[in-house]
């Protein structure tokens, strides 16, 4: 177990040496299939680094973003005119990019790339970054722009979730996600309005995507940071309250979702500080200290940050062929050090 300071000054750590000097975040540095930049991802290291008073950093994320789309502004002009007629994933823009901002070539046939949640979460961000004193530059708002309008034209579309699994479903947590993005775009640049595309409830209870009823640990993001409900609505009451009874593993930690196998299906590092973060925010600080202890306990020696624990896995079968596959489990995960330092500025503004 690493205590909270410490951890904290490793997080950190972990996001500047993360951070590609064309301020890219390489999502999981050590882990070879995740030596890329998604958007959802570097969004949330960006939203930490704000919060930890380095708006450098993440204005450098955000420049990165901007640059990867207007390498070539025909390309996002051709999605946008693609999505308009049914979405066709090859001709969708990616959710994430090389290093040095490129796409990864016919990359959606190798992995799923057509996913919509992370320019949603980029949008929110980068109008909380200007919120928060950073420069909206002529190149952040022509992306941004850029940005707002393929989500209107794409955003209703079936796409691959933020855990890159269900292409052909309508995303409860990607809806919630395009609709802040609009939302942030619309108080950046005056936009249109934001369109009334609805959540998926069943129940009382909003459900991992249209045509299910299960719950899924994204679901949180609704409520922290995109306030499509707020973490007072009853629906999203319900909804956690399911995820702490089905998704909460037997030492604390929050699953994905029930009948995942990736590696074993353990408690997610991520999940689990925005478990804490929604506690937080409902004036639960005990249990949101629960999580962020939780979290610390998951750290190596070296205060490093897994992205899943896989020592209470739904699936023990699966632990051993996805390492096999690909290696141990991603150690560190730049997002999993994110959310603990957002969780952790949550509790000390509370405190």
């Amino acid at each position: 177990m690493v205590d909270s300071l410490p951890l904290v000054a490793a997080s950190l750590d972990a996001l500047r040496r993360g951070q590609a000097d064309s301020g890219g975040f390489i999502a999981g540095p050590n882990f070879p299939t995740y030596r890329y930049v998604w958007l959802r991802d570097g969004s949330f290291c960006a939203h930490a680094l704000d919060r930890f008073a380095e708006p450098e950093r993440a204005a450098a994320f955000h420049h990165f973003v901007a640059r990867a789309l207007l390498r070539d502004p025909r390309r996002v002009e051709r999605a946008i005119d693609a999505a308009l007629v049914g979405g066709e994933p090859r001709l969708m823009l990616p959710t994430r990019f090389a290093i040095d901002g490129t796409e990864e070539p016919n990359s959606d046939i190798a992995w799923p790339n057509f996913q919509l949640d992370g320019y949603g979460a980029w949008l929110w961000v980068l109008a909380d970054h200007v919120n928060r004193g950073g420069e909206l530059t002529g190149e952040l708002r022509q992306a941004a722009d850029l940005v707002a309008r393929y989500l209107r034209a794409a955003g209703h579309l079936p796409c691959f979730d933020c855990w890159e699994e269900y292409g052909d479903k309508q995303h409860t947590a990607t809806i919630a996600a395009v609709l802040a993005g609009l939302s942030a775009a619309r108080e950046l640049l005056s936009g249109d309005p934001v369109p009334d595309w609805p959540l998926s409830i069943v129940d009382g209870s909003l459900v991992k995507f249209s045509g299910s009823t299960q719950v899924d640990g994204s679901l949180l993001s609704v409520a922290l940071p995109f306030g499509v409900l707020s973490t007072r609505d009853r629906v999203m009451a319900t909804t956690v309250r399911r995820i702490e009874a089905e998704l909460v593993g037997p030492g604390g930690g929050v699953r994905r979702y029930l009948g995942d196998t990736y590696y074993g299906g353990g408690d997610w590092v991520l999940l689990t500080a925005w478990l804490g973060w929604y506690r937080a925010a409902c004036g639960d600080l005990a249990g949101a200290r629960q999580a962020r202890s939780w979290i610390e306990a998951a750290a190596t020696p070296d205060g490093q940050l897994p992205e899943q624990l896989t020592g209470a896995p739904q699936q023990p079968d699966m632990v051993q062929p996805w390492i096999d596959k690909w290696g141990p489990v991603a150690t560190p995960l730049l997002w999993s050090h994110a959310m603990y330092l957002i969780l952790t500025d949550v509790l000390r503004r509370a405190s």
